[in-house]
């Protein structure tokens, strides 16, 4: 019945209605044949394939079996071209696929010993296959890029597991956080001035607490293009009693918020964590030792960003290969600075740097792809508030609230680990929507009141 029916219709013209007379189980048939419906599913995971496959009906035991076979990932690695040639072959051998780049590689011609870019596709049990026989091969040279990749993918957790978590536990642990901007100077791009006043500056403080936010972010200079530079003096005028007076805001004295400051100076560091700031933010990405070294003996946490100057320099046009390697490239150095220092690891963040030497193209493009500074083994800072990137879609210096607040969804969505914003309450509704369409309702769970008026349409 459903052939003929697709016979009639291509002969049918147009305006030609094409009856269609049978029992009822042939027209059910030839009508689910007309309007069938592929419908492409977003599975990042197993948590989402499992979901997947619930959604379909397939019963829960048997989506546990079968989730790792849908579970697809895609992973890019740098290797000697004779071991990517091996590692291709290997889980094409498992019924995965892979792809090898550089130079020559269109050719069929793989350099052997030069590092080469490898890109790795396959569901999370073909990858289990494959890290099986990479082990199995000692002598080949891959047996070592099987726990990179297995690292990556959090395939062998369960079997490494002490069963003790050692990891601090911070805001951004559990979902996105909401770092709020909290500017004590009188030239700031977006709220210069706003909070140059104590009173005025603790009155912010509890704005945001208000509305939400897991860190206030405290800055004494402002990284503006063409900003003058403020002598470390008065930026721990500036910052100090602002740090001292917010502890009198009950969320940071209990620890619930924690405090930034943000500097590119090792005296102010050192003067705001005596004061009580819980965490650096160092623009310059640790370039001065000496920050590294007060860092360090805080054992706090840290912000390290990629940027080529501060404050921004409008004339400096940087060139990228790809925006993403690059940084991510440039700020592995910088990690490898931090690890010398005697930094932990698990105290870094990593921020990108949105407009800091990058056009508006390559802003987006690091905000759509901020899901792959997860290869640094850091959460990952996302600071577009406000930013000059949004021009380009044609919104000015007075009206990106709106357009932070949609750049604050898609971040969230694509794993940032904490979020930098100016107006608080706003985006923090936009990485709770984003928190509850991951499945994650990471700020209280239900909303309050439970279920009722659930199933009432909205007024």
């Amino acid at each position: 019945m459903a052939a003929a029916l697709d016979a009639a219709v291509d002969r049918a013209d147009s305006d030609d209605c094409v009856l269609l007379v049978g029992s009822l189980f042939a027209v059910a048939e030839a009508r689910a044949a007309r309007l069938r419906t592929v419908t492409p599913r977003s599975i990042t995971d197993e948590t989402g394939a499992r979901r997947a496959l619930d959604a379909a009906g397939v019963p829960s035991h048997a989506a546990a079996a079968r989730a790792e076979g849908i579970d697809h990932r895609v992973l890019t690695l740098r290797l000697r071209g004779d071991r990517a040639e091996r590692l291709a072959a290997a889980i094409r051998e498992v019924g995965g696929d892979a792809a090898i780049g550089g130079i020559g590689a269109s050719e069929g011609r793989v350099p052997g010993g030069e590092q080469v870019p490898i890109t790795l596709g396959g569901t999370v049990a073909e990858y289990r296959e494959l890290l099986d026989r990479l082990r199995a091969r000692k002598r080949e040279g891959v047996a070592g890029v099987a726990a990179d990749i297995a690292d990556r993918l959090g395939i062998d957790a369960a079997e490494v597991d002490s069963g003790i978590d050692s990891a601090p536990d911070y805001p951004w642990t559990d979902g996105t956080a909401v770092m709020g901007v909290l500017n004590v100077t009188p030239d700031s791009f977006h709220d210069g001035g706003r909070h140059e006043a104590l009173e005025d500056a603790v009155a912010g403080v509890e704005r945001m607490v208000e509305a939400g936010v897991d860190i206030v972010d405290v800055g004494g200079e402002s990284t503006r293009p063409g900003a003058e530079p403020v002598p470390a003096a008065e930026e721990i005028d500036r910052v100090v009693p602002t740090i001292e007076a917010a502890q009198s805001v009950s969320a940071v004295a209990d620890g619930d918020v924690l405090i930034s400051v943000d500097t590119r100076k090792a005296p102010v560091a050192a003067a705001a964590l005596e004061a009580g700031a819980d965490i650096i933010n160092d623009v310059t990405g640790l370039e001065d030792p000496a920050m590294r070294e007060v860092v360090a003996e805080a054992d706090c946490p840290v912000v390290v960003m990629h940027s080529l100057d501060a404050p921004v320099d409008p004339t400096n046009d940087p060139e990228y290969d790809d925006v993403v390697s690059d940084v991510v490239a440039s700020l592995r150095e910088r990690l490898a600075l931090a690890d010398t220092a005697g930094i932990d690891r698990d105290r870094v963040i990593v921020d990108p740097g949105l407009g800091f030497g990058k056009s508006a193209s390559e802003a987006f493009e690091l905000l759509d792809r901020a899901g792959e500074f997860a290869a640094l083994d850091c959460p990952v800072l996302i600071g577009h508030s406000h930013k000059s990137l949004f021009g380009a879609v044609d919104r000015g210096p007075d009206d990106r609230e709106h357009a932070t607040v949609a750049a604050t969804a898609l971040a969230a969505d694509r794993g940032a680990d904490i979020v930098r914003v100016h107006d608080v309450a706003e985006n923090r509704a936009a990485v709770d929507v984003a928190g509850a369409v991951n499945g994650s309702l990471r700020r209280g769970g239900e909303a309050e009141g439970g279920d009722d008026g659930a199933d009432a349409p909205d007024e």
